[in-house]
């Protein structure tokens, strides 16, 4: 087993170990006094997990009920959060009880701002599920659904009680979830580590899977703790995204993942930047093979002004400005903010 401890203002640990879904009662009652405790998940996932979680729940003291959803990213709407809160008064639950985040990263995301927000502030555990949730997603406490006019606009820093990683979950996602969250992997060799990039050019990223969830765990700990509520360092971990979030909303959130929009965030805005001499020569071709290598495309049928244009509304914006990863090499980046009405002129011309 690996152990992750994250001390953020509520600390709580990430521990990685095959097979720790069916004990995930143990590990649960262990951060908590709850009586209740409701499952959420989707309709993808609790088929296959939700029994085992829940018979390792009760096995610990737990009353449980479970929460099903539609999968998928369109779901990740305030009317889903709605059923959740109906869910959670008909069963009785109190700020005393727990919820159980059971599935990717759109359920983390909604659970968790459920839990948030519901009598203004319940205990959650994340049960990670699918590659994109295990390296990202479930760690470091943002929680949120989408608007129509932008991803994760609505939301809250809300750390879960502890996160239970089971890299075993990861034989039941379909490749291309498992490329999906490929993009998120990506993105951190980019951003903090080179050897973690050169990794993942040499070896097949299933044989060492848990490696990668380690190490990608272990750096975004050290920058959430750094920064937690997300008004300085964190911001490096949008690598790829300001773009990538655009290319969500042009597709209307559908017919592209998140992990695939990110990689083709970070390829074209790493092209961009290599041709103005930020960014090392070649970087965007090595970022492109290894997107290419993990059957993750690199590129989009909407024009680079309709992505600039998409990004208008982005929550990374502050005052006048809109934040940008650039990367000075792989392994090395810094944040640049770019007035709004500069964006165009800067990306174009």
């Amino acid at each position: 087993m690996k152990k992750v401890e994250v001390k953020t203002g509520r600390p709580y640990n990430i521990y990685i170990e095959h097979g720790i879904i069916s004990d995930a009662g143990k590990y649960v009652r262990e951060v908590t006094k709850a009586i209740r405790a409701v499952i959420v998940s989707d309709s993808n996932v609790a088929p296959i997990y939700a029994q085992k979680v829940e018979n390792s729940l009760k096995e610990n003291g737990f009353e449980t009920s479970l929460f099903v959803f539609e999968a998928g990213e369109e779901r990740k709407r305030l009317s889903t959060i709605e059923q959740m809160y109906m869910h959670f008064f008909e069963h009785n639950m109190t700020r005393s009880d727990i919820i159980v985040a059971l599935g990717g990263g759109v359920t983390g995301d909604m659970a968790g701002f459920a839990a948030a927000s519901y009598l203004r502030g319940i205990d959650f555990v994340q049960i990670p599920t699918s590659l994109l949730s295990q390296v990202d997603s479930s760690v470091g406490g943002k929680t949120g659904v989408d608007l129509p006019t932008g991803k994760n606009l609505v939301g809250a820093f809300w750390q879960p009680s502890v996160v239970l990683i089971d890299p075993d979950t990861l034989n039941t996602l379909p490749q291309k979830f498992f490329n999906d969250g490929m993009g998120e992997v990506i993105k951190y060799g980019c951003i903090r580590s080179p050897e973690l990039f050169e990794k993942l050019g040499n070896q097949n990223a299933r044989d060492i899977i848990d490696e990668i969830i380690f190490e990608c765990v272990s750096i975004k700990r050290d920058v959430v703790e750094n920064d937690e509520r997300d008004t300085g360092e964190r911001a490096i971990l949008n690598f790829g995204h300001t773009f990538g979030h655009a290319l969500e909303k042009l597709n209307n959130y559908s017919n592209i993942t998140h992990g695939e929009a990110v990689g083709i965030g970070a390829f074209m805005l790493t092209e961009i930047t290599e041709k103005k001499g930020i960014t090392a020569k070649g970087t965007s071709e090595r970022i492109k093979k290894l997107l290419e290598k993990n059957d993750m495309p690199t590129s989009t049928e909407f024009s680079l002004e309709e992505i600039i244009s998409a990004t208008r509304g982005d929550k990374k914006s502050s005052g006048k400005h809109l934040s940008f990863i650039f990367l000075n090499e792989v392994g090395k980046c810094f944040i640049n903010k770019i007035k709004i009405d500069e964006i165009s002129d800067y990306f174009l011309n």
